[in-house]
């Protein structure tokens, strides 16, 4: 199901990328997940501007782009990391999708408040990459 998942920081700077089909197709991934970071401006542009004063917008994106068989969702932290996972189920689910992004985003806010991690840096912890693979085999990534 999980193809792969990136975390991309505020200023569109990859910070972790992880494939899940093979190496042959990192760098394809790596390409659709830079390339959708255009639908999740414009989802986020969207969003802020329709919601009332108090009103926290929904961080989950839904799909941002669908190419052959690899659809790509999305989700944005409050700090405007973007979370972004690529999958090869077309009937995906979007509370499936939720829950996917609810347990990336526990790992991610797990890693950056590491008084050890660099703001804005890759995340390289392996306790990070660890969850991400777990969060991915336990939701059916081809491994």
């Amino acid at each position: 199901m999980i193809v792969a998942a990136a975390v991309i920081g505020p200023a569109n700077q990859p910070l972790y990328l992880a494939t899940f089909a093979g190496e042959d197709d990192s760098a394809r991934v790596s390409t659709m997940v830079h390339c959708c970071l255009d639908a999740v401006e414009e989802k986020v542009a969207a969003g802020l501007r329709g919601t009332t004063p108090g009103d926290a917008p929904d961080s989950y994106l839904g799909l941002l782009a669908a190419e052959e068989e690899l659809r790509l969702y999305g989700f944005i932290t409050n700090t405007r990391a973007k979370l972004v996972v690529a999958v090869d189920d077309p009937v995906v689910r979007d509370d499936e999708m939720r829950v996917i992004f609810r347990r990336m985003h526990a790992a991610f806010v797990d890693a950056v408040s590491n008084p050890f991690y660099a703001q804005g840096s890759p995340l390289t912890s392996p306790r990070f990459d660890a969850s991400i693979r777990t969060i991915a085999t336990s939701l059916g990534a081809l491994t």
